[in-house]
Parts: C-alpha cells; sequence; structure tokens
C-alpha cells in the first residue's frame, strides 16, 4: 500500500543525503497529497500567515500521515512568524512553552499548534532564547531561524516535510519520502548528538516504529541502549505524556517490544522491569495481553483509559510487595493497600500519573483480593460497586497471564448472569471454600459481673 500510494515520487540516487541546504520540490502531481484533506482550520491559519507576508506550511507528521494515507490526529504549521507575530495575527491564539514556544490557534475543540522556524543553538544566544545541560539535553530552545535552517532542526526525515498548502508542492530538505518508501526511521543529524540534546527522541523513534510499522535504521538506533539512561533526567509529567503516545495509539503492544528491546522499559517502568526478570513468563504475558487488548478495544472504537493500563504495567511488581509486608505480620488487605501506596509513589518518580487515573487505579487493585471475600451480601454488594466491571475485566487479565485464582473469574461470570434463586445457591455451595469469611456471631458472650464483695 506504501509503495503504491508513493510510486509517483522520484527516488534520489544513492544514498540519502543528511544535509542539505536546499530541498527537493516534489510538485502537486507527483504526489497523493491534496489540501481538501488538510484541516480546514489549518489550511486557514497556512493561508492568512501567507498573506501577512510570513512563510507558512504544514509540517510534519500531518503531512507525513496523509502521504501514507493514515488520518491525522493534529495538523501542525511551521511559520517564518515569531510566536508574538502569530499572536497579532489571531486573536483566537495564545502562547505557551517556555522551553519551546510557540502558539496554539483556537478554532471550537480543534487547536492548530504554529511553531516558528528554529535555528542552531549558537554561544552568542542569551539565556531565554538557549539553554542546555551538562550533558547537552536542550533545556530552552527558542533559537529562530529560516526554513532551511529549521528542516535541519527536525528530528527525523519523515517529520521534515513541509507543505505548502498554495501551490500544493512538498519541500523535502532530507529525503524523508524517500524514507517513507523504503518504510525506515532515520534521525536528521548526528544521532547520539541529537539524542542527548532531546532523549526524548529516543521514545519518539520506537513511537514511530511502532505506529508505522517501519524499521529504525541502523545508525539511528546504535546508541539508544547506551543513552537510554539519559530518560532518567526528563521531567516525570512529561514522559506520562509519552508513556500515552507510546502505549496507547493502537500499536501497543509492538511499541512495548521495541522498547523492551531497545532497553527503554526500565527508566520508564523500573519495578516492574524487576518483575520480569522474576517471572518473565508471567509479567510479560500479562503486560502484552493487556496492551492487545488495548490496541483492539481502540481498532474497535470503543473508549480506553489509562487507569486500567497502568493497572496492568504496575501489578506484576506489587505481589512482592505484598507478601513482604504480610511476612511483617501485616493482615492480607492492608498489606495490599499499603504496598499498592508505596508501589504508586515510587512510579510517580519516573512517569507522574494523575491522579484523575491513580485513583481508579488503586480502586481495581483494591478489589482483587476483596473479589475472593464473596459470602452474605458482599458479592452483590460487589455487583454494584462502579468499579466492578473494571476490577473483573483486571482478574479475568490475571488469570489469561496464567495467575492461579481457583476459578474465581469463571465464578464471577456465572453469577452476573445468574438469577437470583441460583446466586443464592452459588453463595451456599462457597462453604468450606477458604476465600469466604465466616459469619460473625450477632450476638456476644456476656460476662456476668464478678462479686467483689467481701465474703460474710
Amino acid at each position: 500500500m506504501i509503495r503504491k500510494l508513493l510510486q509517483k515520487i522520484p527516488s534520489p540516487f544513492g544514498l540519502p543525503q543528511r544535509k542539505r541546504t536546499t530541498p527537493t520540490v516534489i510538485p502537486a502531481s507527483q504526489h497523493s497529497l491534496r489540501r481538501e484533506r488538510l484541516s480546514r482550520h489549518a489550511v486557514t491559519v497556512v493561508e492568512r500567515l501567507q498573506q501577512a507576508g510570513y512563510q507558512a506550511f504544514a509540517v510534519g507528521g500531518c503531512v507525513r500521515d496523509l502521504l501514507l494515507n493514515i488520518e491525522p490526529k493534529d495538523f501542525d504549521v511551521a511559520t517564518s512568524a515569531t510566536p508574538e507575530q502569530v499572536r497579532a495575527t489571531f486573536r483566537n491564539s495564545r502562547l505557551i512553552g517556555r522551553r519551546f514556544k510557540l502558539a496554539h490557534v483556537h478554532f471550537g475543540r480543534e487547536i492548530i499548534e504554529v511553531a516558528t522556524f528554529r535555528a542552531n543553538h549558537e554561544e552568542e544566544a542569551s539565556a531565554e532564547q538557549s539553554r542546555q545541560s551538562e550533558s547537552g539535553r536542550l533545556l530552552r530552545d527558542n533559537v529562530y531561524g529560516t526554513f532551511e535552517q529549521d528542516a535541519q532542526r527536525r528530528d527525523f526525515t519523515i517529520n521534515a516535510l513541509y507543505y505548502d498548502v498554495s501551490s500544493g508542492q512538498i519541500h523535502d530538505f532530507a529525503n524523508g519520502v524517500h524514507d517513507i518508501r523504503n518504510q525506515q526511521i532515520r534521525l536528521i543529524g548526528q544521532p547520539e548528538q541529537r539524542y542527548q540534546e532531546d532523549p526524548v527522541r529516543m521514545l519518539r523513534a520506537i513511537r514511530f516504529a511502532g505506529k508505522l510499522g517501519f524499521e529504525i535504521e541502523p545508525h539511528t538506533a546504535a546508541p539508544i541502549e547506551k543513552l537510554a539512561p539519559l530518560l532518567h533526567d526528563i521531567p516525570a509529567a512529561r514522559l506520562f505524556d509519552e508513556v500515552l503516545k507510546l502505549l496507547m495509539s493502537g500499536q501497543g503492544q509492538r511499541t512495548f517490544d521495541l522498547l523492551y528491546e531497545y532497553d527503554l522499559f526500565a527508566p520508564l517502568f523500573p519495578d516492574t522491569d524487576e518483575a520480569i526478570l522474576d517471572r518473565p513468563d508471567y509479567t510479560l504475558q500479562l503486560v502484552r495481553q493487556a496492551l492487545s487488548n488495548t490496541d483492539e478495544r481502540i481498532a474497535q472504537g470503543k473508549p480506553v483509559t489509562p487507569a486500567f493500563l497502568f493497572a496492568a504495567l504496575l501489578w506484576p511488581a506489587l505481589p512482592q510487595r505484598v507478601r513482604d509486608l504480610e511476612a511483617q505480620g501485616i493482615p492480607s488487605i492492608p498489606a495490599h493497600q499499603q504496598a499498592a501506596h508505596e508501589l504508586l509513589a515510587e512510579q510517580c518518580r519516573h512517569t507522574a500519573i494523575p491522579k484523575r487515573f491513580s485513583i481508579p487505579m488503586r480502586e481495581i487493585w483494591d478489589m482483587q483480593p476483596r473479589l475472593a471475600r464473596r459470602s452474605g451480601r458482599r458479592a452483590d454488594q460487589m455487583l454494584e460497586h462502579p468499579r466492578f466491571r473494571a476490577a473483573y475485566d483486571f482478574l479475568l487479565l490475571r488469570e489469561s497471564a496464567g495467575e492461579q485464582t481457583d476459578g474465581l473469574g469463571h465464578w464471577w461470570t456465572l453469577y452476573q448472569d445468574a438469577s437470583p434463586e441460583e446466586r443464592r445457591r452459588m453463595i451456599r455451595e462457597l462453604g468450606g471454600d477458604k476465600s469466604s469469611s465466616p459469619k460473625r456471631s450477632r450476638s456476644r458472650s456476656r460476662r456476668k459481673p464478678r462479686n467483689n464483695a467481701p465474703d460474710a
């Protein structure tokens, strides 16, 4: 399909050039991208900037995806206008970011992101424009440049494609169309330096390879394992956003396999990585099955939540913590709750999970031992719990990975569809089931008060 879509585009001779000051200009007659397939709001932004005297293009992922016949999730614009000039052109825009300042132009619920052309960092740039850490990571990237310089500042060749909505031409500075045709992810520039500037580029390489089914070009792949620890320097909130893009794109299982292959999973989920070493078959099966289920739901247009996925990703690291606390004399359910709290606190130092996801995630975990306590009215009370369905699905996921629960998932499957009479029978049949708690006596024995009066 990819080759058929791009067969009209001329192929450059020899190896792709990594740096060029002039682009290959591909006319509209030689590619499949048409402006009608772009967001009309993106077209409006580009045209108004051009009318105001600035250079402006649709750029990056939207151009790449449309060439691959994939519907883009968003549309970005690159321009010679500074963020302040964009703000002056569009009253419905606002400026965001300090590390990388840009403009968001709002059209109802759709946001068109507009970035100013960037250039390489020079020593004379002010601290407000450019800052780097000792490891080479860019802390501020607001050195503005030309159209040509911006193309060299892009991360991957397949993202350095600029579409002019007026002429229909594609400007390709880094032979990105060539790499799309050959299904390769290739960095622009020297890979080790580019990863040091922003270690998240390693995750982006994995994400594009997983999403598009491309291979990572050998020189681009070579430094990743060695530089993976640089991800520890990235803010945890940013890594959470990246994890969502990686694992909830519809190709989560393949993306996880690539993360694990390139040693990038450990900096994101260190406790789960240790659990893989302790119980590789079970842990890998559970994580991959959870991701496969998520991919399937996304393909079917069904809703997915990060809470369930993060619960699955971290669950394999939980049981050993629970056992350690129980060995200290802490009862089972309090030990489970304390272990979950500690594990989640440690994970948030790597990927900062917001409370809107961590709270339902904890509820799914907390309900797992309670699903085994079914005597009396407990089973019916569990069915009424708002998180029951998620907890039940999670129980089935554990069983599918090989975790032994003595048929608990099957019992709950039958119980949900049973009549009231059948449910009472199922509860009675639990009988000596150790998972069921014995009834408490309603009355307590009362001691007779002692007669402390002295004998007569």
